[in-house]
């Protein structure tokens, strides 16, 4: 049973995350010099809304997402250069991941909504860090 909710879940944000990408404004996420962790906030506007973010890691790092704050919960999703889903979704809201080692490329985040929560729109945070 749990490996088909989290089936299911993945499912979910892998189509939500394909749906509509051509009219999806993408956001780099930059470092400030020196830095290895950066905040990004964002604005979702209900349970189809999304935001996707994109950083180039070089190979052999490690990328870990967290969400900061938690008034809302959201889920993030993170694709590799290729393409791949490299997140491990269980049935949380996913709202911390870590990818390690990396491709070398961009690794895309998509955030959306958690959708074990109840509906909202505002603002979200969440922190990205390199090493």
């Amino acid at each position: 049973m749990k490996t088909l909710i989290s089936a299911s879940v993945l499912a979910l944000i892998v189509g939500l995350a394909a749906a509509g990408g051509a009219a999806q404004k993408t956001t780099r996420i930059k470092f400030a010099r020196g830095a290895a962790a950066a905040t990004v906030s964002g604005y979702l506007t209900g349970f189809g809304s999304k935001k996707a973010y994109v950083i180039r890691v070089r190979a052999g790092q490690t990328l870990s997402t967290r969400q900061l704050g938690s008034r809302h919960n959201i889920t993030l999703a993170i694709t590799d250069p290729d393409g791949e889903d490299v997140t491990d979704s269980d049935a949380s809201c996913n709202n911390r991941k870590e990818v390690s080692p990396t491709l070398a490329g961009d690794y895309t985040i998509v955030v959306i909504e958690c959708q074990k929560a109840d509906p909202w729109r505002g603002t979200f945070r969440f922190r990205v860090t390199v090493r």
